[in-house]
């Protein structure tokens, strides 16, 4: 198993990019060059997203995002959401997917949040046991999505 899991460089951008084609059979195509660096740069100096990778020889195969948010109630203890889980279609079943989870919950309790929510579009019960095997429960919560019309949530 890879012990290399961290956090993606800003310089890493085009590698997260090529990555995220595994993450969704079709999506949204990509605004222009500097729209994307603009966003890129934002998430980079923001305290609160957090961008995990896991890298084989040196290689990105899989990634999940972490965003940290302010809370006023649990103590003004933050909460995490976990958005983006992929791996490369070529290193699946292999537990990198895991891995990089646990080191995004590592980093949401060091940070002393008090709760980390994770939504799927996925409906495979081997999707739910991955995410149940690092801790989550889909019983917890209900969660319900609004998108604007036409627009999916997956």
């Amino acid at each position: 198993m890879p012990t290399n899991i961290r956090e993606i460089k800003a310089s890493e951008l085009k590698a997260l990019l090529a990555l995220y084609e595994h993450l969704h059979a079709q999506d949204d195509p990509l605004p222009d060059a500097y729209t994307i660096e603009s966003v890129w740069q934002e998430l980079r100096v923001s305290p609160y997203h957090k961008y995990f990778g896991l890298y084989m020889d040196a290689r990105l195969v899989s990634s999940c995002t972490l965003t940290l948010t302010p809370n006023l109630t649990r103590g003004c203890r933050p909460y995490g959401v976990i958005e983006n889980v992929v791996t490369d279609a070529g290193f699946r079943k292999r537990g990198f997917a895991k891995a990089v989870l646990e080191k995004a919950l590592a980093y949401s309790w060091s940070s002393n949040c008090y709760k980390v929510m994770l939504m799927t579009g996925r409906t495979d019960e081997a999707t739910f046991r991955l995410y149940e095997s690092v801790g989550f429960n889909r019983h917890a919560k209900q969660a319900f999505v609004c998108t604007p019309a036409g627009v999916s949530a997956d």
